[in-house]
């Protein structure tokens, strides 16, 4: 989900000051398992101090902002709290040599002057071409938004009519492939379900990649007007069974196809992966919960915190206008910020002003602001066709007991018998098994995608379209 899948490159590192032959840029490869992902800092000096940022190039992020650190001639020192992230390092002539650790990991990571190259070990899952079915890459207009959305469509074989799903990605910026710490989740979908007989097309997000348009500006319901543009065109196609077109969302691409359902008769079906069903302030709350328990935060410092965000979300809630949004939360955040007893702190290397603006900007985005606002549920209760609402057990972004029950009697309120609800056991947002669920293990993981949740997503479709 936008802002909240917590993925590496999304992490804010912390520097202070180095000496003159720490600036420039250091490469290295974290190495986990069967997992390769390539980080890069940037460091340059301003007058007295440092700043920095950081690439991480195998998910397409770039310019992260660096904030703080400690370096005492030869040792480096980084820790992000918030993420549970530690490094410490060692400048040795033109090497700095260490460890960093995250969720109970610890991995050797030495960073160079010399560019990292990809040499990520593709995992068991990913496939390879060439592939015994049918590619095309292909693009389609959004013409009410004025944009070409650029993708991939996988066919069983070149000739045929067949069913046909439409992947659509969880929030933030994403590929065709959904890439996430160095899976490609739906690359991985996609080619199982062509495999048996159901045709692909999984496209990238407007403004990402091939695709033409805004990201930043656009909230879920632009996205949603996206995935109609998707169904148009697939509609075209003679390859395609019109009448048996599904929609396949994840995460905030959950809701997003209940979107698109509730208003469409030419969804055929639909399958919510760790979709939502609560308004999206009680999202956020729960996955606040969920993810600081797992990461052994006292729960008196969990409820403090869920106490300022409750009421920023209310204020969000209440406001009429966004400029008098960010004059409401400037102002609250002040006063956060200056109680000692909040348990807020300021990172070094920023001001309270600095801290306060980041965190106003954020919070008034335009997906950000709807999101908080947004109820599922009103959609829900409009959707007829059939629907597949699976979730891993222990997914601490999507809590799935709560969301899950949220969608099943949306969905029955509004009269719609057809439904499966499933939860599995050991299943993180991604649908890997997994040992806490916390975001700081989807790189550790070998797996992409539950083999089980591959095989009953593809069973269920496929009885859907007999």
């Amino acid at each position: 989900m936008k802002k909240i899948i917590l993925i590496l490159c999304a992490v804010v590192f912390v520097f202070n000051a180095f000496p003159q032959d720490i600036t420039g840029q250091w490469n290295g490869v974290l190495k986990v398992q069967t997992m390769h992902l390539r980080i890069v800092f940037h460091i340059t000096k301003n007058d007295s101090s440092y700043t920095a940022t950081m690439d991480s190039p195998d998910q397409g992020a770039r310019g992260i902002p660096v904030t703080t650190t400690s370096f005492e001639n030869p040792k480096l020192k980084l820790e992000v709290k918030n993420a549970g992230i530690e490094y410490a390092g060692e400048l040795k002539d033109k090497i700095i040599e260490g460890t960093f650790k995250q969720g109970g990991l610890t991995i050797p990571l030495n960073l160079t002057r010399d560019t990292a190259t990809q040499t990520s070990l593709k995992g068991p899952q990913e496939p390879a071409p060439p592939y015994p079915y049918y590619t095309e890459e292909v693009s389609f207009p959004n013409t009410g938004a004025n944009i070409t959305l650029a993708g991939t469509l996988t066919l069983p074989k070149k000739e045929g009519n067949y069913p046909a799903v439409i992947l659509i990605t969880g929030s933030g910026p994403q590929s065709r492939d959904e890439e996430v710490m160095g899976h490609k989740p739906f690359l991985v979908i996609a080619d199982y379900l062509t495999r048996n007989g159901i045709a692909v097309l999984r496209y990238d997000d407007r403004g990402v990649a091939h695709s033409t348009g805004d990201f930043k500006t656009a909230t879920s319901a632009d996205f949603a007007t996206d995935v109609e543009s998707a169904i148009a065109y697939l509609k075209g196609r003679k390859e395609i069974n019109r009448n048996e077109i599904g929609l396949i969302g994840h995460s905030e691409g959950g809701l997003i196809a209940s979107m698109v359902a509730a208003r469409s008769k030419d969804v055929h079906f639909m399958v919510l992966l760790a979709g939502t069903g609560l308004r999206g302030d009680q999202v956020l709350l729960l996955q606040q919960e969920l993810m600081a328990k797992a990461s052994g935060v006292p729960a008196a410092s969990i409820q403090k915190g869920k106490a300022i965000n409750a009421k920023v979300f209310q204020m969000v809630e209440d406001a009429t206008k966004s400029d008098s949004l960010k004059a409401t939360l400037t102002d609250y955040f002040r006063q956060v910020v200056s109680d000692s007893s909040s348990g807020i702190s300021i990172p070094k290397g920023m001001t309270a002003d600095q801290l306060i603006s980041l965190e106003t900007n954020q919070i008034t985005s335009p997906w950000m602001e709807y999101f908080i606002k947004y109820d599922p549920a009103v959609a829900l209760r409009k959707v007829k066709c059939p629907v597949l609402a699976v979730d891993g057990e222990k997914d601490v972004q999507v809590a799935a007991k709560e969301n899950l029950a949220a969608i099943k009697d949306a969905l029955e309120k509004g009269g719609n018998k057809n439904v499966v609800i499933k939860t599995y056991p050991n299943l993180n947002h991604l649908f890997q098994e997994c040992t806490t669920g916390l975001p700081s293990e989807y790189a550790t993981i070998e797996q992409t995608f539950s083999p089980v949740v591959l095989d009953d997503i593809t069973k269920w479709i496929q009885q859907q379209v007999k």
